[in-house]
């Protein structure tokens, strides 16, 4: 019940309020950020695991090992800033996501089979790629992050 004497707002910011109160954060959405955010920190882990290697090791090439650690730095990067978007609903981290995902369900898979499988790591792969892709197209996620 809203007391009409005692609410001191104006009709602009009563109607403002009621916008914040209809753009609500899905739950899926947030739990989208979660998942994208902790794929940034392990993609972050990798990367730091790859500095070290590089500086302990003596790479076959170290232009290629170079490349490497950028490209992984490069993802982690990407991956924190979807995040951080997934959270204000930005509609572009949709694609992006996908496309990440789809990554990480190839590279999935190609850890499930060859001569060094580590079907371990697979799985470790596989699920949150899967989750992800499922939130991704819920219809809340998907209204929350469509423009207006």
């Amino acid at each position: 019940m809203v007391d009409e004497a005692n609410d001191r707002r104006t009709p602009d910011e009563r109607l403002t309020g009621e916008r914040v109160a209809a753009r609500r954060r899905p739950p899926l959405l947030t739990l989208l950020a979660v998942i994208v955010g902790a794929e940034a920190l392990v993609m972050a882990g990798v990367v730091v695991w790859l500095l070290i290697e590089l500086l302990t090791e003596q790479p076959a090439s170290y232009e290629t090992a170079l490349a490497i650690v950028v490209l992984a730095a490069i993802a982690a990067l990407f991956l924190a800033f979807a995040a951080i978007h997934t959270l204000r609903a930005a509609a572009w981290t949709r694609a992006g996501t996908l496309t990440w995902q789809l990554f990480q369900i190839v590279i999935a898979i190609g850890c499930f089979q060859g001569i060094v499988a580590t079907p371990a790591v697979g799985w470790w792969l596989l699920v949150p790629a899967l989750l992800a892709l499922v939130l991704l197209f819920t219809p809340s996620v998907v209204a929350a992050t469509r423009r207006i």
